[in-house]
């Protein structure tokens, strides 16, 4: 395998992850409803992220996979450090929209701290049961390692980030609504790790391809 080629490549899906991640964030203060659930539109983004460290962790290793995480706690910093100073700054005399901009992204600082403490607890879960199952099926079953270790840290990052987000954010985010919002949360993102599996292997292939 090219080594060289192959640092391209991983650097190419590390931009990928840190897009996605900070743009899961700061779109995620809008809710949808996918199904009959209700949802983050960052739902669309935030997958991507299992996703790629999945496929990187199976061709490069734990250690590479962590500076992904690490790199990605860095983005959500700095963002957060951004549009902090963002909202503060006084708008010209011109600008009629600073009231808009401020309930937007104010919204995105509550929703990136919930982020930023469901990522790190989540993607370090993720790490460790995708190696765990690695080595309990001996390196076999990719889809099957892929499912389970995302599965079960999409439901870690669903509590949590649900939680943070969302609690008393509104007079109707009771915690009863907060823990009805996160079951179906967590299952669409289950459909939707599912349906990403043919991509690891997709990954994984342009991975090791020369």
């Amino acid at each position: 395998m090219n080594s060289r080629l192959l640092e391209i490549k991983t650097n190419v899906l590390l931009a990928v992850f840190i897009t996605a991640l900070v743009l899961a964030n700061v779109l995620g203060s809008k809710v949808t409803t996918i199904f009959g659930v209700v949802t983050s539109v960052g739902i669309f983004a935030y997958p991507i992220t299992f996703l790629i460290t999945d496929a990187v962790e199976e061709v490069r290793g734990k250690r590479v996979t962590k500076v992904f995480v690490y790199a990605g706690f860095v983005a959500l910093i700095l963002s957060i450090v951004l549009v902090w100073i963002g909202i503060k700054m006084p708008p010209a005399s011109f600008y009629t929209n600073n009231e808009a901009y401020n309930s937007v992204f104010s919204n995105s600082i509550r929703i990136i701290i919930a982020s930023i403490t469901a990522f790190l607890i989540s993607q370090t879960h993720d790490i460790w049961a995708f190696n765990f199952w690695k080595q309990k099926t001996h390196g076999k079953y990719l889809w099957l390692r892929n499912n389970l270790s995302t599965i079960a840290s999409q439901l870690i990052d669903t509590a949590i980030f649900t939680t943070i987000a969302f609690y008393q954010v509104a007079p109707g985010f009771t915690a009863v609504r907060v823990v009805q919002m996160i079951i179906p949360y967590w299952i669409l993102k289950v459909g939707f790790a599912l349906l990403d599996t043919p991509f690891v292997y997709v990954l994984v292939k342009w991975l090791k391809s020369e």
